[in-house]
């Protein structure tokens, strides 16, 4: 089997006004939609964020990868390193933390290899990492303060306005209804410390048996981190990216018994040890767009295990070829220690045949199809790549989204 051409398709999908430290989600998220055609018929699907950085690093690898085995992953990312000698971040200015482009256009192309891997042999993915240690997958209800929508929004409005602790556990209440998730996870960094803590303190008296987590993408200060921490001992799980960078998270580690999670400080092999030796995290999310792919993170679990770090998954705004292959990734991680997060409650479109799957207890089967166990809706997607043409949005800035909601706002990180 070899491939043959590769299609990428940029789509743009309705988002809302969800908050965050550093401003606000745009009316649109981009994802990039990859199709991999081989000489045997099998097409192989992959997906990928959409941002300009990204496509241009899919766009230029693409044509690069005909004659390849599908096999060969070491192949692969030989190629992906020819075609972007360069390097460098793919994320927007805005982001507080960046992923290599040679990783993320390495993990999109990897995930439609294995995925025609699978096709071929007739097994399902999880079974080329490895094997299923589960075949549910948990996840949690992702939480954010938002504002309401602008006229400028392209799709519904979801929960309407959120600025307050008490309409925040009126969403949750609403996520575990309909969802059924079993923890919560709030986007803080956003209000006021003490209001955040009232947030939480009143999710946990709402659901006193749900698994908690805040995670303020590194707004605060050490001494309002360990603040916020002291007052919150006892009711989360784990404080996420309290503060920025890897010496102020392990200050804050020697301060507190919580244990930190991240998903800015550690994303690349080396800061796994980085983060052990200083003691700067507990907790690992992984996320196989910028792991080096499905087999990355596996071996990102591996090391954690090794390490006696947790694991858990982190999310983006992502369609169903992401979210298939997350599920596998999950399955095939024996130590994956916490409910993965996922944004998918909070759009209402989808790119594969049979729409958007059922939650049932916030859990999701794991697709037991060949690779990843999904087919292309090919209807949806040329919907989705018309709105990616007519709204001209090619790039995500949630701090220059946040200005059409708060005129004089001035992103600042730490905020408090």
């Amino acid at each position: 089997m070899k491939i043959t051409s590769v299609k990428i398709t940029p789509v743009a999908v309705p988002d809302v006004p969800l908050l965050n430290t550093k401003g606000v989600h745009g009316r649109v998220f981009l994802r990039a939609v990859i199709e991999v055609e081989t000489d045997t018929g099998l097409v192989g699907l992959g997906e990928a964020y959409g941002a300009k950085r990204t496509l241009a690093g899919l766009q230029a690898t693409a044509p690069t990868l005909t004659g390849l085995d599908p096999y060969n992953l070491r192949d692969l990312r030989a190629r992906v390193e020819a075609a972007l000698p360069n390097g460098g971040g793919v994320n927007a200015p805005t982001a507080l933390a960046d992923h290599q482009v040679i990783d993320v256009v390495y993990s999109a192309f990897e995930i439609a290899c294995l995925d025609l891997r699978g096709k071929e042999v007739g097994r399902p993915l999880h079974d080329l990492l490895g094997g299923a240690v589960r075949r549910e997958i948990p996840f949690g209800g992702y939480l954010f303060f938002k504002y309401a929508t602008l006229p400028d929004a392209i799709g519904p409005d979801i929960f309407g306005e959120v600025i307050t602790p008490d309409a925040m556990v009126e969403q949750a209440r609403a996520l575990i209804d309909e969802y059924g998730f079993k923890s919560l996870k709030l986007k803080g960094g956003v209000l006021e410390p003490d209001l955040e803590i009232e947030t939480m303190l009143k999710l946990r008296e709402a659901f006193p048996d749900h698994g908690l987590r805040i995670d303020p993408m590194g707004a605060w200060t050490v001494p309002t981190a360990k603040r916020v921490a002291d007052a919150l001992d006892g009711v989360l799980e784990y404080l996420e990216d309290p503060v920025r960078g890897m010496d102020a998270m392990a200050e804050l580690s020697a301060q507190i018994d919580m244990p930190l999670a991240t998903n800015l400080v550690v994303v690349e092999f080396e800061q796994v040890i980085e983060a052990v030796k200083k003691d700067a995290v507990q907790i690992v999310l992984s996320d196989h767009h910028y792991w080096r792919g499905a087999t990355g993170a596996i071996h990102l679990g591996e090391m954690c295990r090794a390490a006696g770090l947790g694991v858990s998954q982190h999310s983006n705004s992502h369609l169903g070829i992401s979210l298939a292959a997350m599920c596998h990734v999950a399955a095939a991680t024996p130590n994956l220690t916490y409910d993965s997060d996922t944004h998918y409650p909070w759009y209402a479109h989808e790119i594969v045949k049979g729409g958007r799957p059922n939650f049932v207890d916030g859990k999701l089967p794991v697709p037991e199809g060949p690779g990843l166990g999904v087919e292309l809706d090919h209807d949806a997607v040329a919907k989705l790549h018309q709105i990616y043409l007519d709204q001209q949005v090619i790039d995500r800035d949630d701090t220059d989204e946040m200005l059409k909601h708060v005129p004089d706002y001035v992103r600042k990180v730490p905020r408090w």
